[in-house]
Parts: structure tokens; C-alpha cells; sequence
């Protein structure tokens, strides 16, 4: 018997179906690793901001009061530094050259202070997150809005404490 050189149908088939498998792997632990790498810059965009904020106290004695729009008073013309914008104060001091914003665009962090304390939230895309505070079960759920989401994760000023259930207390 003659045999002809050349793969068959059914070997096309199972090869490209490898390949699909194969990539479909990789777009999930591709997704997954932005996923993460954004949560640390939220993390860290925090952890900067508070350091900030606690150099600001430490200046003034007060925290800057958060405006209605949640974005920080105390800049430079009296009105509120937002998201992108450098922080710099009436005597010109500099305290963030340019104040982080979230890596979504539908997503914001949320910044409320009485000048004494402050909060500040984000919302982490992976719930399970080990810094995602749990309550009945399930991920943290402030009820405060991060933009498209409730926000579900919280650093405050070294004052006070927030807990899973956002009941705030007093060192």
C-alpha cells in the first residue's frame, strides 16, 4: 500500500485542542497575575499616602479633613488635592508629588477624615486576598463606594483601628 505524506484530520484536530487547553492555562494565570499585581500597587499606594498623611500631621496637628468628594483637603490653594495631582501645602511644602490613583478606571479609593482620624479605603479584585477581612463567611464588605464596588479593604491613621465590620475604635 501506497502511504501519503501529510498529517490526517483527526491529528490536526487533537493537536489544535492541545494547544487551546494549553492557552486557555495561560490566559488565566496571565489574568490572575495582573489581578495580583494590581492589589499590591493598591496596597502600596495606601501604605504611601498614609505615610504622607502622617507627615502632614505631624506639620499641622491635624489630619487634612476630607472633602465631599472624599478626595484631601489641604493643598497649596485651599481646595482638594485630587487623585494624579501633586500634594503641596500653602507654605510649599511637598508632601506626594503626585497622589496615586487606582489602576482601574472605574475603580477609586475613598479617603474620609474629621482632621483627628482618618480612613482610608480600596477595593482589592481578589476577595480572597489574606488582607481581605472576613465576616459570616464571606469577603468584607465596608459599604462604602470604590467606584463600580464597595470597597473591601482599609488602613487608618496609626490612632485608630478598623475592624472587618468597619466599627472603628480609638487606640
Amino acid at each position: 500500500m501506497k502511504r501519503n505524506a501529510g498529517f490526517t484530520l483527526i491529528e490536526i484536530t487533537v493537536v489544535m485542542a492541545i494547544i487551546g487547553v494549553l492557552a486557555a492555562l495561560a490566559i488565566g494565570s496571565y489574568k490572575s497575575s495582573q489581578i495580583k499585581a494590581r492589589d499590591t500597587q493598591r496596597k502600596n499606594d495606601l501604605k504611601q499616602i498614609s505615610s504622607s498623611l502622617e507627615a502632614y500631621y505631624n506639620d499641622k496637628g491635624q489630619y487634612p479633613i476630607s472633602s465631599v468628594s472624599y478626595e484631601i483637603n489641604g493643598c497649596a490653594d485651599g481646595d482638594t488635592c485630587s487623585w494624579g495631582d501633586a500634594w503641596v501645602d500653602e507654605s510649599n511644602t511637598t508632601y506626594m508629588v503626585e497622589i496615586p490613583s487606582d489602576p482601574k478606571d472605574y475603580l477609586n479609593y475613598y479617603y474620609e477624615s474629621d482632621g483627628i482620624f482618618y480612613q482610608f479605603y480600596a477595593r482589592l479584585e481578589n476577595d480572597l486576598d489574606h488582607q481581605v477581612p472576613v465576616l459570616a463567611d464571606s469577603p468584607a464588605n465596608y459599604g462604602i463606594s470604590c467606584g463600580d464596588s464597595n470597597c473591601n479593604y482599609g488602613v487608618s491613621s496609626s490612632n485608630i483601628t478598623i475592624t472587618a465590620d468597619r466599627v472603628i475604635t480609638a487606640d
